[in-house]
């Protein structure tokens, strides 16, 4: 686990989500489908976050919204934590989504290791793959804004749609594709 302070990884990809966009509320089906669990699991642990005091809720109509508790003592060194563990999964799908030429993106090495459950200890950097023809100097950019963000330096390397469809030969893509990966969902929410 990337933070073993907490119950499980959904509890850490809802807290970073929501933390990470504190300016917005979101409603209870789409962190759902954004996560890919049952609305009733992200129920579960909306109640159990909003008891604790780190989110809050509102009803609309038939939906429940839900955004951060930031005007509470543990909302900045929360929000702290959260970004050096889950960030890149609730930071790098909206940095990405804006890029023309990025149709695919991946995290790999020790951070996507982590979350896949190996055991080590917490990673220093960010690596991420991006499929496409996006420019390096917008990708260059993503890097930097998402390093401020994350608090760790974040490598971008891009690869074409036939390198990563025909790896072979190709080194780093045959290690890439050798380790534990998270696709990034690009433009999810």
């Amino acid at each position: 686990m990337l933070l073993p302070l907490l119950r499980s990884p959904l509890q850490g990809e809802l807290l970073a989500w929501l933390f990470l966009h504190p300016e917005d509320e979101y409603p209870q089906m789409d962190l759902a489908h954004l996560f890919g669990v049952s609305a009733a699991g992200v129920s579960r642990e909306v109640d159990r976050l909003s008891e604790a005091g780190l989110v809050h809720h509102r009803r609309v109509g038939n939906l429940r919204l839900v955004r951060a508790a930031t005007d509470t003592a543990l909302s900045r060194p929360l929000t702290e934590l959260l970004a050096l563990t889950y960030g890149p999964i609730a930071v790098l799908p909206e940095m990405l989504s804006g890029l023309s030429g990025v149709e695919e993106a991946y995290v790999y090495g020790s951070w996507a290791a982590r979350y896949r459950g190996e055991p080590g200890p917490v990673p220093h950097d960010i690596d991420v793959l991006v499929i496409g023809d996006a420019d390096i100097d917008d990708l260059d950019d993503v890097a930097q804004n998402a390093r401020r963000r994350l608090g760790r330096e974040v490598s971008i390397r891009r690869v074409t749609r036939r390198d990563w469809e025909s790896p072979d030969g190709h080194p780093l893509l045959e290690s890439v594709r050798s380790r534990p990966l998270v696709k990034l969902k690009i433009g999810a929410v």
